[in-house]
């Protein structure tokens, strides 16, 4: 009987290509990464290896080339810290090491080490203790890795954070500047009368839209105002600066309070064809001193209400009921109020980031749209403890309660106060014996 064999498959006519080796081949055939040896001395990360007292007893090829040295000038004569800098050497002994003896391991230390030319290399280091069969440290393995793009990303950084630090002093330095050019310098002195006024800046870098101004007018009287633009910045304060020459331009010619206030409204009305119209609140005064007080006519323009604290100890708002925004309508309605200041009673503007201010729950949370904010009620029982008071020590006391607010006073708030003193002798008379220092006190009809 004959033996049948199967035939042999054809050879595939487009074999494969054989993988190539990832590397040469090591000596004797093996994988290159079965070679511990050689996975030590070329890791991409510096090796070496101390005894407890810092001696180097081990170093790989990887660190050595970093730093320029030949093994033998490192093994058995130099200790790690002498590698670091002064800096890094004092802080290595006096701190990193007693915490890896106590630990056992450190990690993500940025250090300095010197290199063989005297150049520094920015590294981080992770360190562990090797103990031996008796418990004690018997070697301490650190791994060191490369930081100089890590150091020049910081440098960097830091480098920008103090190019913003800078800029953004300019910039509050420049709305400062910019600030105090649309409040007057200092208040004039008018006789028998108290002056003070205070400008709260919610932020340092933004423009606010608050402003006041007091000054002369015809006939031995004095105008003044208060008030509020919408919105922050420049041009917030372009139609502040607008405002305020509008107020006393109309002033000089006509102080009467409705009309300066009908003036000022035909001027931001007409202003008003851009994209982002403005308007403002606006209270404006006429103060006449006497010989027994001062007489003031108050005109509003959807402006939050005065407030007076009068001798007595009582405080009540001063209404203008109906005034309209002004800059709004072309034909805004004004409304005007008169009152009578006698000895001991002081006047209170301000502008509504003082009534808007968020205040803070128990448990120090601001308030949002629950009743949080400061409000008119508060605001009143507030100058009702005040009462009676100077212009000086209201306008201080409200300072005092801003700052007290805190982060809640989100927006720029301006106070002015107009008061009389308590003991008025009439201007150009001395006070005599049978007289008192000044006159019974006059309350408004």
């Amino acid at each position: 009987m004959t033996s049948r064999t199967d035939p042999k498959p054809a050879p595939d006519p487009n074999p494969e290509p054989a993988p190539e080796p990832d590397g040469p081949e090591p000596e004797g055939g093996g994988n290159p990464e079965d070679d511990p040896e050689e996975l030590y001395e070329n890791s991409p990360c510096g090796q070496l290896s101390t005894l407890p007292d810092g001696r180097i007893v081990k170093v790989n090829a990887t660190l050595l080339d970093w730093l320029g040295y030949r093994r033998e000038e490192l093994v058995g004569r130099r200790t790690f810290s002498r590698l670091l800098s002064v800096g890094g050497r004092i802080y290595y002994e006096t701190h990193l090491a007693p915490l890896l003896g106590m630990q056992g391991r450190i990690g993500g230390i940025a250090l300095e080490m010197k290199a063989a030319d005297g150049s520094r290399l920015p590294v981080l280091i992770a360190a562990a203790v090797r103990e031996g069969s008796e418990g004690r440290p018997a070697l301490v393995r650190i791994s060191v890795f490369e930081a100089r793009d890590r150091r020049a990303y910081e440098t960097e950084l830091l480098r920008a954070r103090r190019e913003a630090e800078r800029e953004r002093e300019r910039v509050q330095q420049l709305a400062t500047t910019l600030q105090r050019s649309l409040l007057p310098p200092a208040l004039p002195d008018i006789p028998g009368t108290e002056l003070a006024a205070h400008y709260h800046t919610a932020s340092a870098d933004e423009v606010g839209g608050d402003f006041y101004d007091l000054f002369p007018v015809s006939g031995g009287r004095w105008g003044f105002f208060l008030g509020d633009v919408s919105g922050k910045g420049a041009a917030a304060a372009a139609v502040t600066s607008l405002a305020r020459y509008s107020l006393r331009a109309a002033s000089a010619s006509d102080p009467d309070p409705l009309r300066v206030l009908a003036n000022l409204n035909t001027v931001l009305e007409h202003e008003n064809h851009g994209e982002d119209p403005r308007f403002c609140t606006v209270v404006h005064g006429l103060l006449t001193p006497g010989e027994h007080g001062c007489g003031i006519t108050l005109a509003g323009g959807g402006h939050p209400p005065a407030l007076l604290m009068r001798a007595d100890g009582t405080a009540e708002y001063l209404h203008t009921p109906g005034g309209q925004l002004v800059g709004v309508l072309p034909n805004a309605h004004f409304a005007a109020t008169t009152v009578r200041l006698a000895p001991g009673d002081t006047l209170l503007l301000y502008t509504d980031g003082l009534t808007e201010a968020r205040t803070a729950h128990a448990d120090g949370r601001h308030g949002q749209l629950d009743g949080g904010r400061y409000g008119e009620e508060a605001l009143l029982d507030f100058a009702a403890g005040l009462a009676p008071t100077s212009a000086a020590e209201a306008v201080t006391a409200v300072g005092a309660l801003l700052e007290g607010l805190g982060e809640g006073v989100d927006d720029d708030t301006a106070v002015l106060a107009l008061g009389v003193p308590a003991s008025r002798k009439a201007p150009g008379k001395p006070a005599t014996p049978d007289r008192p220092d000044g006159p019974e006190p006059l309350r408004s009809p």
